[in-house]
């Protein structure tokens, strides 16, 4: 078939590419930002141009040249990421120029991709950056993710850290919604008065200005703690793992206080926790939910409709500030949801 397409598409595609391996917390000269020829389309492909892209705490993992869930990042490779984009030349009958398209071709301004399967986005519905946030992974990660291995009951006590991220500030809302006493962990005062302000978490305390954290969870979950959703690991954990009821649930999600540690830090030996209060500790990756995405994305966009959920965005203007986006969101920087608007 013949191409469709609005304006001129020649010219330069810029990209950012993993340029060394990081030693401890990435630096900007990890990652090159190289010129490369704008791609055309071939047969049931379309050419899009990115209009947001996502940075997220992940993404660490993917370059440290160790195969986890997922391949790494390899040197010279463009950067792996999600991306929101805009048709602007079509090979395909599925997809016209000016769709709205969410999918997986990292930094980069253009590509060239597969249009069978790409989902196509209507901005009258939500604006097109939620399907990187509240209605794309991070918002899927917390619904499942908190949902399905917490099943949390009405009444029960619920701490999240890394409460005040993408990810967090859902989770935290969805155990509102569902009747629980939540208990956020943030790292600075702003974000501890969003958490208790406008998120509806019933207390939240900032660690980088709590010096014992074993005492302040104590007195903010009197009845103990029943889920526990852990975007961060590291010594916040040990400490919630003795307060823990019987049969509590923790969620796996993230132990971002560990990802740039260039020696692994020693940690309690916690089974004893697990065996004595009979403990569910579970770890997930997101893809395992997959089929059934639709679901939650239809459950959130309601809670979104009906004014139960709130989301945050922070966006970074301009594409080559890409990798300073991904740096502070790693620092945590972000209140909510990190972008770059290219």
């Amino acid at each position: 078939m013949s191409a469709t397409s609005v304006g001129s598409t020649a010219g330069v595609n810029r990209q950012f590419k993993l340029a060394a391996r990081p030693s401890g917390l990435p630096k900007e000269s990890d990652f090159s930002l190289v010129d490369a020829k704008t791609p055309a389309p071939g047969e049931g492909q379309v050419l899009v141009k990115t209009v947001y892209l996502s940075v997220d705490p992940y993404m660490r993992g993917r370059i440290t040249g160790v195969k986890t869930y997922a391949d790494p990042v390899n040197i010279g490779d463009v950067m792996a990421g999600s991306a929101v984009g805009q048709v602007v030349e079509s090979r395909s009958n599925e997809l016209a120029p000016g769709d709205f398209v969410l999918g997986y071709w990292g930094w980069q301004e253009y590509a060239a991709v597969k249009a069978a399967g790409l989902p196509k986005l209507d901005p009258k519905l939500a604006p097109v950056s939620t399907a990187l946030g509240v209605l794309g992974m991070p918002g899927m990660t917390a619904y499942f993710g908190f949902l399905d291995i917490c099943q949390p009951k009405p009444g029960e006590t619920v701490v999240v850290s890394g409460a005040a991220g993408a990810v967090g500030s859902l989770v935290g809302q969805i155990a509102k919604i569902k009747g629980c006493h939540v208990v956020g962990i943030a790292g600075a005062d702003s974000k501890i008065g969003w958490l208790t302000n406008e998120l509806g978490c019933d207390s939240a305390f900032n660690y980088k200005t709590t010096t014992d954290y074993s005492a302040t969870l104590k007195e903010l979950c009197p009845k103990g703690i029943d889920c526990y959703f852990d975007n961060v690991g590291g010594a916040i954990t040990d400490a919630v793992f003795p307060l823990m009821n019987v049969f509590g649930r923790m969620s796996i999600c993230g132990q971002i206080s560990q990802y740039n540690l260039e020696k692994i830090e020693p940690g309690p030996r916690i089974l004893t926790q697990v065996l004595v209060k009979q403990l569910k500790v579970e770890g997930f990756i997101i893809t395992r939910f997959q089929n059934r995405w639709g679901e939650g994305i239809k459950q959130m966009a309601q809670w979104l409709r009906e004014g139960k959920l709130k989301h945050r965005e922070e966006v970074v203007e301009g594409f080559e500030n890409t990798v300073k986006a991904f740096i502070g969101m790693l620092q945590g920087e972000n209140t909510g949801k990190m972008l770059v608007k290219a």
